[in-house]
């Protein structure tokens, strides 16, 4: 596939449906460089998800029997938004542990929202047997071409608002995020993963040589708890070398708290997860090298201003 090609068409498909996020560069942390960061919270429904949501939708034909999709909370949001503003039906399953926040979000946009026992593989699974029975179109919320190529475009456009960092770090749940920068950037820039100790399924999987069950739980666990790590991303950073690190809860926490105390950023733990690898230490910079940080969602649990 022509990754590229694929995430330009993206680009021009999806605008005027997602937001332009921007960018700054920041001083602080504990760190003694400048990082350039990306605002991803302040997309539509609070992360990147709205990217893949709306290239997916808008690239294929949309059933009468509509949309379904499981998500750990934000690609529910995601979805349900897009078919909202789209004018189609969606189906979201979440596990509970998606939290109140997200899963508000999610019934806000209008969508038919079924809260299911257990984690994301559980609403997955059901997801796909309402797929079967009505003939809607699933949505993945990472491991489809459409998904990638739309979260592509987060750093096709990052590109284009002048990103100069040698690395990008990016937090890893199912894979899409990070597979969208792996196809854009092909190697022209170090990407680096990051997940929580206790949410690991790309670290798994890149020690074993195959995606692999892992277990789920943690801080971040309704946004990074995917239990097995999508083959298009596995495929993509076994290609390209990509080094998955781990962070502790503790780490994540930390650096949530220090965006919100240092520059007033209000993320979920998984939009800290990325940072959390340079404010920990676990991912330390070489002399003069350009790092950069996606901060992907903002959703967090309780709302603070419920």
């Amino acid at each position: 596939m022509d990754w590229t090609r694929e995430i330009k068409s993206a680009e021009a498909r999806i605008a005027g449906h997602i937001q332009v996020t921007p960018v700054m560069q920041s001083l602080g942390f504990g760190l003694d460089l400048p990082i350039e960061i990306k605002l991803e919270q302040l997309q539509h429904t609070g992360s990147f998800k709205a990217r893949g949501a709306f290239n997916t939708l808008l690239s294929q034909d949309v059933p009468a029997a509509g949309l379904v999709a499981a998500s750990g909370g934000n690609h529910g949001a995601a979805v349900a938004y897009a078919a909202n503003q789209l004018g189609h039906k969606a189906r979201i399953y979440v596990p509970e542990m998606a939290g109140p926040a997200k899963i508000e979000l999610i019934r806000d946009s209008g969508a038919d929202l079924q809260v299911v026992p257990g984690a994301y593989a559980n609403a997955l699974e059901q997801a796909r047997a309402y797929e079967a029975e009505t003939g809607a179109a699933q949505v993945h919320a990472y491991d489809a071409p459409a998904t990638v190529i739309g979260q592509g475009t987060c750093f096709s456009e990052w590109q284009a608002q002048g990103l100069e960092a040698d690395t990008v770090i990016i937090a890893v749940g199912g894979g899409g995020l990070i597979s969208g920068a792996l196809a854009w950037f092909q190697g022209t820039k170090k990407i680096i993963a990051v997940e929580p100790e206790t949410s690991c399924a790309l670290h798994a999987a890149l020690a074993a040589g195959a995606p692999l069950d892992v277990e789920v739980s943690g801080v971040a666990a309704n946004a990074l708890g995917a239990k097995r790590i999508g083959s298009i991303c596995f495929d993509l950073a076994r290609a390209q070398g990509v080094t998955a690190l781990t962070v502790s809860d503790a780490a994540i926490t930390a650096a949530q708290n220090a965006l919100w105390r240092e520059r007033r950023l209000l993320v979920e733990p998984a939009g800290a997860t990325a940072l959390a690898a340079l404010t920990s230490g676990v991912y330390r910079p070489a002399r003069g090298e350009k790092v950069a940080v996606l901060l992907c969602g903002g959703n967090i649990t309780p709302d603070p201003l419920a």
